[in-house]
């Protein structure tokens, strides 16, 4: 099979969250760990960090990549969704996994594919420790699909687990209260093994120290150990001072992803570095600071806030959900801008109403669809914001909405891209 070949068969041939959501779900680690099993439980050749979350965990785990390699440690990183190319999920110190290993493993391991019919992110997760331990890696950060308790990639044992936070989002599945989320995620909260808490919230914190206690797990929470100083944001840039709580200690931190809502998974880095470090991991101040004023260059981390065009300024965002939303909202009220342009698209099994209740009134909105079975169609769309007061145009590609937008805005104006990380990818990567 050729590149292209494999990927049509992994596409089409298994199930697959983004095309068809919780149908694409297997509800056990089964089938992972058989996988895992036949290609000689690879997952045990190297060291990992684990991080799960409702929003943050994409960054997070991008930025320990970046400050691990900054210190010298050939790191894996494998994260989901992609945004354009398949082997974006797969990654050893920011450069792709090669085509030829994803078609190899691929081929490999179709005899067992037909034979026990995986879900395509369990292909995917398996061919993902197949390649770190192929590469030697000294330590891949793995970052959850969604949940924790029966993601595929929880049959890692980890030397740091990291849970950012709690949010209402994929509620069809993993629970309709932030106690019911908390306890899935929790659920890769491991015996004797060290968890960060990025932020806890006073229903949500019970559920971590409980599960915490069962499992004799040092449990620390970020917020608890530092804090916010003050920060200043700029289009390429997001500078942040943090004071320590137990010593009177200040450092300041310059991010290349300047999205508001880094304030926050900052300290949830910080706080994963330092507990890194008591580990036997040699992660100085100047390499956790360098790494993260990198991110961008060493990891290929795209789409969080980020400027792609001036006059008018224009930004893309992979926020879609309620908590991600009201950060954008928030980041917003920072902005110099004219008249405020929101082009937007949703996936059908998301939350959209708590969405489209946070979003600006003001603006004039683009209402469209990512290229994918998910994808809520522009007219539905549109009509469900109505009702919100959103009023703006249907476009059927996200291009001619964006071209829409380009179209009225003025070099004073802000165009925003949101809502879903597949209409970012296709912003991004046309």
């Amino acid at each position: 099979m050729t590149y292209k070949e494999t990927l049509d068969y992994l596409f089409n041939k298994l199930p697959m969250f983004s095309h068809i959501g919780a149908a694409a779900l297997k509800v056990d680690l089964t089938n992972t760990i058989l996988l895992c099993e036949a290609l000689g439980n690879p997952h045990k050749d190297f060291k990992s960090i684990h991080v799960a979350g409702t929003n943050g965990k994409g960054s997070t785990s991008h930025s320990l990549a970046a400050i691990l390699q900054t210190g010298g440690y050939k790191t894996g990183l494998y994260t989901s969704p992609h945004l354009v190319d398949f082997r974006e999920r797969i990654k050893v110190n920011g450069v792709w996994c090669d085509e030829q290993f994803v078609i190899d493993f691929t081929q490999s391991i179709i005899p067992l594919i037909e034979k026990i019919a995986p879900s395509f992110f369990e292909i995917t997760v398996a061919m993902a420790f197949s390649y770190f331990a192929e590469q030697k890696v000294d330590i891949a950060v793995i970052e959850v699909g969604l949940g924790g308790r029966l993601d595929s990639t929880n049959i890692i044992t980890p030397k740091l687990s990291i849970i950012t936070n709690i949010g209402l989002d994929h509620v069809n599945i993993l629970g309709n209260t932030l106690e019911e989320i908390a306890y899935e995620k929790a659920g890769i909260i491991k015996p004797n093994i060290p968890v960060v808490i990025g932020e806890a919230l006073p229903n949500t914190k019970p559920v971590f120290i409980d599960k915490a206690n069962k499992e004799n797990s040092p449990i620390s929470f970020a917020q608890e150990a530092r804090h916010v100083v003050d920060f200043t944001t700029e289009p390429h840039l997001l500078t942040i001072e943090v004071a320590s709580h137990n010593k009177d200690e200040h450092e300041t931190y310059h991010l290349d992803l300047p999205g508001l809502y880094q304030v926050k998974n900052l300290l949830t880095i910080i706080e994963a570095a330092s507990q890194l470090n008591q580990l036997g991991f040699n992660l100085s101040k100047e390499t956790i600071k360098k790494g993260l004023s990198n991110v961008k260059h060493l990891t290929g981390l795209h789409g969080r806030w980020e400027l792609i065009g001036k006059e008018p300024t224009t930004i893309v965002d992979v926020a879609h959900n309620e908590d991600g939303i009201k950060q954008l909202v928030a980041q917003l009220e920072l902005c110099p801008y004219t008249h405020l342009h929101i082009v937007i698209g949703m996936a059908k099994d998301k939350d959209i109403n708590s969405v489209l209740a946070l979003l600006p009134k003001q603006a004039v909105y683009y209402f469209t669809k990512a290229q994918i079975p998910r994808a809520l169609d522009e007219q539905s769309l549109q009509t469900l914001s109505n009702d919100f007061g959103l009023n703006g145009s249907c476009h059927t590609t996200v291009h001619q909405a964006l071209q829409a937008a380009k179209d009225h805005a003025h070099k004073d104006d802000m165009i925003l891209v949101c809502g879903s990380v597949f209409v970012v990818g296709e912003i991004l990567y046309p």
